[in-house]
C-alpha cells in the first residue's frame, strides 16, 4: 500500500494508474475507520482495479470548532485496517494543501442541503461538497463510494456529480450496524455508557415506523409519532434534532408514506450527534411486511 500525503504526487499517481487502462475507485473518509468504511472498501475493490482511501477530517464541514477538535482520529489504526483490506493507496493530505492560502471558491449545494442536517448545520454540506469536488479533481476516480447512513450527503454528492459533469459513478453501500442495531459511526466512540445504551432506541424507532408502514400507516404525522414515541421513552438521554419523512430523491418532506420515502432522524446523546435513516420498503433493519404492526404510537 502506498501512503501519499502530497496532492501533486497523488495527481501524478492517478494519471499513471489511468494511463495504464486501470479502473480507479475512491472511498473518501474522515478516518477512524470501522466496518462500515471497510464494507465500502470491499465494494470498491469489486468495482475497480485500484482502490484509493482518503483520510481527511475536513474543517469546512464543522460548524462547531469543539466538534472538529474532538472528532476521533487514529491514523495508525486506519493504516493497518486499510493494509489488511488490500487498499492500494492511502491518501492523507494536510488541510493547508487542500485549502491553499487565499482559497475562496466553494461549492453551494442549494435546496438538497437546506433541510434535515442542513437546517441545524448551516454551510455543512457546502463544506462536504467542496472537499469532495476537490478530491474528485485530484484523484479523478471512475467510482466513488459513499454509505447509505449519510443519506442526505449521498444524494447531494450524486446531484453535484451530475450538475458539474464529473465523470465518476457515485455508488453507495448499505448501513452497517452493531449487533444491537445501532448504525456504525466514528462518533459512537464518544458515547459514554449511558448514552450508548440509550442510542439503541434510534434504530428501534426507525424499525417501529417501518413496521407501522407495513401495517398500513401512511400518514406522515402518524408514522413519525410511532417513531417519536420510541425515542421519548428515554427523554433524559435523547434530544431529538429532527425526525422527518422525506422524498427519497429530492429530500423534501412528504405528507404520505410510500415505498422509497425515507424516515430520517438525528439525535444528540450526551453532546454526541448521531444520524440514521431507513428507506421504506427496505428490509435492512430486519423487518418486512410479515412483521407489521398497527399505526399506533405506544
Amino acid at each position: 500500500m502506498k501512503l501519499v500525503r502530497n496532492i501533486a504526487k497523488m495527481q501524478e499517481l492517478s494519471r499513471q494508474i489511468r494511463s495504464g487502462g486501470l479502473r480507479l475507485s475512491l472511498v473518501p473518509t474522515m478516518g477512524y475507520l470501522h466496518e462500515g468504511h471497510l464494507s465500502l472498501v470491499r465494494r470498491a475493490r469489486e468495482l475497480s482495479d485500484v482502490v484509493v482511501v482518503s483520510l481527511f477530517v475536513n474543517p469546512t464541514q464543522f460548524n462547531d470548532p469543539a466538534d472538529l477538535e474532538s472528532y476521533p482520529r487514529d491514523e495508525e489504526s486506519d493504516g493497518r485496517l486499510c493494509q489488511a483490506e488490500g487498499v492500494d493507496v492511502l491518501f492523507v493530505p494536510e488541510a493547508a494543501d487542500v485549502y491553499v492560502d487565499g482559497a475562496a471558491t466553494t461549492v453551494t449545494v442549494g435546496r438538497l442541503g437546506n433541510g434535515l442536517c442542513g437546517a441545524s448545520r448551516p454551510g455543512h454540506f457546502d463544506g462536504v461538497a467542496t472537499v469532495v469536488a476537490a478530491l474528485f479533481n485530484v484523484i479523478a476516480p471512475d467510482v466513488a463510494m459513499f454509505g447509505d447512513k449519510d443519506y442526505q450527503q449521498l444524494q447531494i454528492i450524486r446531484q453535484m456529480a451530475r450538475d458539474m459533469h464529473f465523470d465518476v459513478a457515485v455508488e453507495s453501500g448499505p448501513t452497517v450496524r452493531e449487533d444491537d442495531g445501532l448504525a456504525m459511526s466514528s462518533r459512537n466512540a464518544r458515547l459514554d455508557a449511558g448514552s450508548r445504551e440509550a442510542a439503541v432506541l434510534v434504530p428501534e424507532a426507525l424499525a417501529s415506523a417501518h413496521r407501522a408502514w407495513w401495517g398500513g400507516c401512511i400518514d406522515a404525522a402518524e408514522l413519525l409519532a410511532v417513531a417519536r414515541a420510541v425515542l421519548e421513552t428515554n427523554n433524559d438521554a435523547i434530544e431529538i434534532d429532527y425526525l422527518e419523512l422525506v422524498d427519497g430523491e429530492n429530500l423534501q418532506p412528504v405528507a404520505a408514506a410510500s415505498a422509497g420515502a425515507v424516515v430520517a432522524v438525528a439525535v444528540r446523546l450526551g453532546g454526541v450527534r448521531l444520524i440514521d435513516n431507513i428507506v421504506l420498503g427496505n428490509s435492512e433493519l430486519g423487518y418486512s411486511e410479515q412483521s407489521s404492526t398497527e399505526c399506533v404510537a405506544k
